[in-house]
């Protein structure tokens, strides 16, 4: 899936009188090529930047021109902040390099992340670039949350890893105990697992090796950075080949793009997971490669986690913002009632960028007029789209033209391809942030691969006006989701799902749809907890299937399906039957990722029968019909 894709056909209604703040921003300017066959071909005019070679290069260059700047900081025990100066990470980086060169690891014996966002992470991660040595964070879900450990299993049988690193070694001992061999070295940073282990303090200790920097300098464009591990559609883990060419020239095209990040450094509070593309490349690399300070978040857009978020922003005010729809929704409470907290949170923000799912037209024009109440003005949120497999920054929009569902043109350093396949646009990419393939997966990479060598997304796009496509593109759904009814008509499945959450919100946060080779559409719901409880404050917290079967919710859920109806246009846009789910996803059959993206596929393979008993002639009394 589309790592930074906004993925909703909802537009934003008609703006204010409020000018937007003025930010520094780059050319996105195209020219377009249309073949005969239907094939366009849009391509930059602005050229691509010089890139580093090395993104520890950026890591030296502010370590001698701010050696005393804070360049990442997270929450200590003691309720301030731990703080890492440029300076001190890289003499980090040096001394866990040398111990890592002398392991004898490489791409056959990575090292493995299992941990979460954390200093000792981002020691260890940085010691391995400064090495060589590829290294592969991991979705700590893989640890904590699956019953099964399958995916972790898996994974560690794909990686081979050399070396393995938790933060915590008690919270980690089953995963370790039952997927790590005992052969395998186990780094942690405190705690204690029924096995030997060495300290990451050991490792910081380790003097500088003599070959230290002749192995930097031999660290070139194509050596392999990290492994990323995204699911797709079969539910396996692929693992995405990070080169350092493609995280050094996504980072140019980021700079040159959103060019208010070289009017000074900026400053982001981030909760965004590194084993994913846009909190671990995105937003690492944006703060080293411009000499930038990120403060760790501990808090994340939940019920239980929102308020260490707002702890945070209430000392830390952000030049630029990162965070999913779920995110700033979180936020509106507390920026609607809290003057001080609103003032400090606009004061130098730039921009705020959001990813992954559909900004509501209320959440967007909410922030629109708290920024204004704020400064005068409103901040400018941005979007685009891209995969793990892009580094992910491949095509953004600009201030001027951003709205839910707008993913805008390709940046500097990209080019885009886009394909007829069955009435849609499928999109593809080109550059030196795009993957070389995935690892020990040969077939998998060249079926990733058209025949120019184009990256095929699996995406669709829609231009904003057929006549003028220097207009740029909306998204138009995943070409995999779309499907026909028995009557032969395609259901785009990526609009419509947009449409049906927008119009059941706050109840729905996400929808599965079904009716492949049936004569109609029907819907397996998953409902967003915290929207249900503001419908029905007396439900109990966190209980989905007490949810599910609320007469309260189920009424109000009926209203807005009635609502959706009302705007179908026929068969492929009309949801006559739905189930609200009262049971979680699973993460390990695939149904849902860590970051909580779900996978249709595997949902309508995992609950085929449920999906029979909506369409049974009599169905149960779980299923609503209209």
């Amino acid at each position: 899936m589309s790592a930074a894709a906004e993925k909703s056909d909802q537009t934003k209604p008609a703006e204010t009188v409020h000018p937007l703040r003025p930010i520094s921003f780059g050319d996105i300017g195209v020219t377009i090529d249309r073949r005969d066959d239907g094939t366009i071909y849009i391509r930059p005019t602005a050229a691509l930047g010089e890139y580093p070679v090395r993104i520890t290069d950026c890591l030296h260059r502010w370590a001698k021109e701010a050696p005393d700047r804070v360049f990442m900081a997270e929450r200590a025990k003691t309720g301030g902040w731990r703080e890492v100066t440029y300076a001190q990470m890289l003499d980090a980086a040096r001394h866990i390099a040398s111990a890592l060169l002398a392991r004898g690891l490489s791409a056959e014996k990575p090292i493995v992340i299992l941990s979460g966002n954390s200093i000792d992470h981002a020691l260890l991660a940085f010691g391995a670039l400064y090495a060589g040595i590829p290294y592969a964070p991991v979705s700590p879900a893989y640890s904590l949350v699956s019953k099964d450990y399958g995916k972790l299993s898996y994974l560690m049988k794909l990686l081979t890893p050399g070396l393995v690193f938790v933060d915590d070694a008690t919270a980690f001992a089953d995963a370790l105990h039952f997927n790590v061999p005992a052969g395998t070295e186990v780094v942690v940073s405190h705690g204690a697992p029924d096995r030997r282990v060495t300290m990451l303090a050991d490792l910081l200790a380790t003097p500088e090796a003599a070959n230290l920097d002749a192995a930097h300098d031999a660290i070139g464009l194509d050596t392999i950075a990290k492994f990323l591990l995204t699911s797709g559609s079969t539910g396996n883990p692929k693992a995405v080949i990070n080169t350092q060419r493609m995280l050094c020239a996504n980072q140019i095209m980021l700079r040159d793009t959103l060019a208010f990040l070289k009017d000074e450094p900026p400053v982001i509070i981030d909760w965004l997971p590194w084993n994913h593309t846009f909190g671990g490349n995105h937003n690492i690399g944006l703060t080293l490669l411009n000499g930038g300070s990120m403060y760790l978040d501990d808090g994340k857009p939940t019920p239980s986690g929102i308020e260490q978020t707002i702890r945070n922003l209430r000392e830390i005010a952000p030049t630029v913002y990162f965070n999913v729809p779920k995110g700033y929704e979180s936020l509106l409470p507390y920026l609607r009632d809290d003057a001080e907290l609103r003032t400090k949170f606009f004061s130098r923000l730039h921009a705020m960028f959001f990813s992954g799912a559909g900004l509501s037209p209320y959440v967007w024009d909410s922030l629109d007029e708290l920024s204004v109440q704020a400064t005068g003005a409103r901040v400018p949120m941005l979007t685009g789209l891209g995969a793990t497999e892009t580094s992910p920054f491949f095509m953004c929009v600009t201030p001027s033209t951003s709205r839910s569902g707008h993913v805008g043109l390709p940046v500097p350093g990209n080019d885009a391809k886009l394909v007829p396949n069955n009435g849609k646009l499928e999109v593809r990419a080109k550059g030196p942030n795009i993957t070389p393939g995935y690892w020990r997966e040969p077939e998998l990479t060249a079926k990733a691969f058209d025949e120019e060598g184009y990256y095929k997304f699996g995406d669709a796009l829609k231009p904003v006006d057929p006549n003028d496509l220097s207009a740029g593109f909306d998204f138009d759904g995943r070409i995999s989701e779309d499907f026909k009814l028995g009557s032969g008509t395609w259901v785009s499945v990526g609009p419509l799902r947009a449409r049906f959450v927008g119009t059941c919100a706050p109840l729905v946060r996400d929808v599965v749809i079904a009716g492949i080779n049936r004569d109609e559409l029907s819907a397996l719901v998953i409902l967003d907890l915290d929207g249900c409880n503001v419908v029905n404050p007396a439900l109990p917290a966190g209980d989905l299937a007490a949810a599910a079967n609320d007469p309260i919710i189920r009424q109000a859920f009926r209203e807005r399906l009635l609502r959706f109806m009302a705007g179908s246009t026929g068969s492929s846009t009309r949801i006559t039957r739905a189930v609200l789910l009262d049971t979680p996803l699973s993460i390990d059959r695939g149904e849902v990722t860590d970051k909580g993206s779900v996978n249709q596929r595997a949902v309508l393979e995992h609950r085929a029968a449920l999906i029979d008993n909506i369409y049974a002639g009599a169905p149960g009394a779980q299923v609503i019909s209209i």
